[in-house]
């Protein structure tokens, strides 16, 4: 089961996720806006808020970049890999954690 996005959310979705990944933290709206060349903030705010009723973003009220991305590709395994990972030893988790890179799983 994977989350349908419109090609707009796609771009906002993946430009977050990017961007977390470079500079371990979320871009804010004015960077999103200036990154993807849209007109403004406010159609950035709905695609955001669209994308967290949708469940590929989760957000921290009252924070400032906080944008956390979820993994829409296969959320059941995402699912998996937490649970396990709740209860899992310290070998354990190194072997989750490298499993989760090579599958590119955000955790």
């Amino acid at each position: 089961m994977s989350i349908k996005l419109t090609k707009k959310q796609e771009l906002v979705y993946d430009y977050i996720a990017e961007y977390v990944k470079n500079n371990g933290t979320s871009p804010t709206y004015r960077e999103i806006c200036a990154g993807l060349g849209l007109s403004s903030v406010s159609a950035v705010a709905e695609h955001i808020d669209n994308l967290i009723a949708l469940g590929a973003l989760k957000k921290s009220p009252k924070s400032a970049r906080s944008l956390e991305v979820v993994d829409i590709t296969f959320p059941e395994t995402t699912a998996l890999f937490r649970q396990k990972m709740a209860t899992a030893t310290e070998e354990e988790l190194e072997t989750l954690r490298r499993a989760a890179i090579i599958l590119d799983i955000n955790l």
